[in-house]
């Protein structure tokens, strides 16, 4: 049976949703059902519990998994705390580790990633860090605890696709948890190549919230991540140089 356990949970969905960037919360609920997801990632500086505002977690369905990411830290310190206050706030002990002190390329800090997660995990916290696609840093944070890989297709929130495509096929080779690619995927094409390439999920956001219609564009996603899992099960057949008749060539009517 092909399944999905992370943290000890078994996921009916290969594709994690961010919230950021709509045009309004009041989206969110469409788009999660259209997606299918049952993970959804929220920055956690955009939790108010004691808003009288609204707050944007009860756009989240309660049969979904929240993740709480740790957007706008730069240190392994920031990190623990925001996770720390998440959890006291009610977000649950799922956490996905954004540690990032490059301003221009918001490129993720392997090092504080790394002692990030050595500190939560001890704490209790189901751990997926966000990082660039290194081999042996992803081997440090299994060694550490980590739940899940999170390596970077290209630049977040840049839909520029899958740039280190070469990388990822690296860790999904060599890394026995999952690897769920994150960041810069920018169509569901994007999505269904590195599904395809064994990845065991994928993250998407701003592909969706920047399209015309999220809600079909999550849908679009759902099947682009099935098709790319499925291809990925059967065994993609062999690549030639030269061609290769898919018929016999003998044998023809006079």
């Amino acid at each position: 049976m092909d399944e999905l356990i992370i943290g000890g949970q078994k996921l009916n969905s290969r594709l994690f949703v961010g919230t950021g960037k709509y045009s309004s919360d009041g989206i969110l609920p469409e788009v999660l059902k259209s997606s299918g997801s049952n993970v959804v990632t929220v920055a956690l500086r955009r939790v108010d519990v004691n808003s009288n505002r609204g707050n944007i977690i009860d756009f989240i369905g309660k049969e979904c998994t929240l993740l709480p990411n740790t957007s706008g830290a730069r240190t392994a310190d920031e990190v623990v705390r925001l996770a720390k206050l998440g959890r006291a706030a009610g977000c649950g002990n799922w956490i996905k580790i954004e540690a990032i002190s490059d301003n221009k390329y918001l490129l993720p800090d392997n090092i504080e990633t790394i002692k990030a997660t050595e500190i939560l995990v001890k704490e209790g916290f189901v751990v997926l860090p966000y990082i660039n696609p290194d081999l042996s840093d992803a081997k440090r944070l299994v060694d550490a605890g980590a739940a899940a890989i999170m390596p970077l297709g290209s630049p977040i929130g840049s839909n520029r696709g899958i740039r280190t495509e070469e990388m990822i096929r690296i860790l999904v080779d060599e890394i026995d948890i999952p690897i769920v690619v994150d960041a810069g995927i920018g169509k569901p094409s994007d999505a269904t190549l590195v599904m395809e390439m064994g990845a065991d999920a994928v993250l998407v956001n701003t592909a969706i919230a920047t399209s015309e219609d999220p809600v079909l564009m999550a849908e679009a996603f759902k099947y682009a991540v099935k098709a790319g899992r499925q291809a990925y099960i059967a065994k993609i057949g062999p690549e030639r140089k030269t061609a290769s008749a898919s018929s016999p060539l003998t044998g023809f009517l006079n």
